[in-house]
């Protein structure tokens, strides 16, 4: 059984607008980490990062402002031009730019922000564990939860050491978390700190092994360092539940063109 959720210390509420911009702060720090411990191309130019990752991982463009210039725009259709054939996934959080003129199609996915505040506490259910990663085998493992969990489906059949590169052990501000249930894995995800915001990105519980309370002992190991900063990410409608349990509010709706 868990405890309460711990009351938040005495910091004033983030508005909505200021959460945002720490989110696309953290998702850029992300996605710039994916980047260079896989060996992509990162682009980087006012209003937007980019990443060029091949026929597998595609081409993923982060959107860093509401507005967009023509500059910017030019670029976006030069670089999914330029790449066409390749999967490609443009995320605006502000959900404020259309991009149906390149052939792709908008989901919504809720922005959620967590204050600065402790860590949900309560002890796992029984048999299940959560670590942070500290060895390539255990690298391999999550990354092995992650693909086929979450899923990764670009990703499959897996590599080993595609989606999660060795080098992300050493990667500073990033951490990797593996849970295990009686000593099989079970769930994973990883965690960004960039110094302002942290950020949670694939939460994973492996079918088999869900409704055991894996996705919460993730959760709380992941928001444990991270309990000094805003903390963000952004839901699947599966997920949400779980992320309002331990202290996430909804901040916007991202708009995802794929």
């Amino acid at each position: 059984m868990h405890d309460a959720l711990p009351e938040p210390p005495d910091t004033p509420p983030i508005d909505d607008a200021t959460a945002l911009r720490l989110s696309v702060r953290n998702a850029a720090a992300f996605w710039s980490a994916i980047a260079r411990t896989r060996g992509h191309e990162l682009v980087q130019r006012p209003g937007l990062l980019a990443v060029l990752g091949g026929p597998r991982a595609g081409l993923r463009i982060l959107l860093l402002g509401r507005t967009l210039d023509i500059e910017a725009r030019t670029t976006i259709d030069e670089l999914v031009g330029r790449n066409a054939g390749l999967p490609v996934t443009i995320e605006d959080q502000f959900a404020a730019t259309d991009f149906a003129h390149l052939g792709l199609g908008p989901i919504s996915l809720p922005v959620m922000s967590r204050r600065p505040a402790p860590a949900p506490t309560g002890d796992p259910a029984a048999g299940i564990t959560v670590s942070v990663v500290g060895t390539v085998e255990q690298v391999r493992a999550a990354e092995d939860v992650v693909v086929h969990g979450f899923p990764l489906q670009r990703m499959q059949p897996l590599t080993p050491g595609e989606a999660f590169p060795d080098d992300l052990l050493w990667y500073p501000g990033v951490r990797l978390f593996l849970a295990a249930s009686d000593g099989s894995a079970a769930g994973a995800c990883l965690t960004v700190d960039e110094g302002t915001c942290g950020g949670v990105y694939w939460v994973t519980t492996l079918e088999e092994q869900r409704s055991k309370g894996i996705g919460r002992a993730v959760m709380q190991a992941a928001l444990a360092p991270l309990e000094s900063s805003p903390v963000s990410l952004t839901a699947t409608a599966a997920g949400e539940p779980l992320y309002r349990a331990v202290g996430f509010r909804t901040v916007g709706l991202a708009t995802w063109w794929s």
